[in-house]
């Protein structure tokens, strides 16, 4: 078969522009984009290799049209005046997404944007809602603080290793699907109804919940961490299926708590917390049988029951302004017993504290821990000791 020439020179100019365009998609160096105009050179690239930045003298609309994904880091910090940012193909960034301190930016748009490597949204008072019409569905770190946004929408997560949702004060919802989160769950100090939701997470490593209205994690077996409530306003803390907190369980100064749902949780390897939860006057934790760390109830409490407790390894504080009864722990103390470290057990005191705190009125006891329950004999104890096996000696 015959070629002519001008076949040949039409391929030739084809490939030398894929060349030139392929060239034009890869750099080891930032790609700074300071306007609209300097946006052009990832019109012709379905993936863009290497780091994006958007300049913080940037003023109006930008728009990355044609780029499907990024395969680094797209960083926008401190351009004040940037108002509009939208990538209408942009379907992956493997590497940082991060929006900072964009005082005036109103609107974002990526319709088709599913996964990001690191999420990280912070100081964007006028922000409002997220433009991620696909579903971002995979993310290694999200990290939203500081924000107007409403409503996360368009962010579903399945796969993440921490999350840290903070400062939100228009926020009002959150629900992932996620089942395991490897490193760290952060709420706290969103909109003053703020819904959270996990209803498949079945473990993570820490867990801190603060400042929810309502909060659902009916999955829930194992935190390998440390698990925290804090200045919540539910009334009820269910946890129907926890087994295990690997350190510190805290419950702390939730004031509307009145009942506190954990019937299977059996092992606390660290510290065990509940204070100060103004309104919950029963404390009962029918399967808990291990407490690795001290033990530190205040409050108003009537009842508190540890049925199955076998071993708290630390200290034992107990105070409250109620009737509760203390008699259960008092026959448990002893450095052979279930609580082997210092005790302290006070009901009907005035303003009862931490073991730190010294209770006023009320009546109980305290007692010194192991420790302390050692001791050697004064130098008259001995002599008297020798005098009396002296003389069993002497009737012999």
């Amino acid at each position: 078969m015959m070629f002519s020439s001008k076949f040949f020179g039409a391929v030739l100019a084809i490939a030398s522009v894929a060349h030139a365009a392929d060239s034009g998609c890869s750099s080891s160096s930032t790609l700074q984009i300071q306007n609209q105009g300097d946006t052009s050179s990832l019109q012709g690239c379905t993936t863009y290799t290497g780091n994006v930045q958007i300049a913080s003298q940037t003023s109006g609309i930008i728009t990355l049209n044609g780029v499907t994904e990024i395969d680094g880091d797209f960083v926008v910090d401190g351009a004040t005046n940037m108002s509009s940012l939208a990538a209408p193909s942009l379907q992956t960034i493997t590497g940082k997404f991060t929006l900072n301190n964009l005082q005036t930016l109103s609107s974002l748009s990526m319709p088709k944007l599913t996964s990001v490597g690191d999420l990280t949204f912070a100081g964007l008072p006028n922000l409002a809602s997220l433009g991620f019409d696909g579903i971002v569905k995979q993310c290694k770190t999200l990290n939203i603080q500081n924000t107007f946004l409403s409503s996360l929408n368009g962010i579903n997560l399945q796969t993440v290793n921490s999350v840290t949702i903070a400062n939100n004060r228009m926020l009002q919802t959150l629900m992932f699907q996620v089942t395991s989160v490897p490193q760290s769950i952060i709420l706290l100090a969103n909109g003053d109804q703020f819904d959270a939701s996990f209803p498949n997470l079945e473990t993570a490593s820490n867990i801190t919940f603060r400042s929810c209205k309502s909060l659902s994690i009916p999955s829930l077996k194992n935190v390998t961490g440390n698990l925290g409530f804090y200045e919540n306003s539910f009334a009820t803390l269910d946890c129907a299926n926890l087994t295990s907190v690997g350190q510190t369980l805290a419950i702390n100064a939730n004031p509307s708590l009145t009942e506190i749902d954990l019937p299977i949780l059996k092992t606390i390897g660290g510290g065990f917390q509940v204070q100060n939860n103004t309104k919950l006057d029963n404390a009962t934790f029918p399967a808990v049988q291990t407490i690795g760390g001290a033990l530190d109830f205040y409050g108003g409490f009537n009842t508190v029951g540890l049925p199955a407790l076998k071993d708290c390894r630390g200290g034992f504080n107990l105070q409250s302004s109620g009737s509760v009864d203390c008699t259960p722990f008092n026959n448990e103390k002893g450095p052979n017993s279930v609580i082997k470290g210092t005790f302290k057990c006070y009901n009907k005191v005035s303003n009862p504290g931490n073991a730190a705190s010294t209770p006023s009125g009320g009546n109980g006891t305290t007692t010194k821990g192991a420790a302390a329950l050692l001791s050697v004999p004064s130098n008259t104890m001995l002599m008297s000791m020798a005098g009396i096996l002296a003389g069993l000696m002497i009737m012999m």
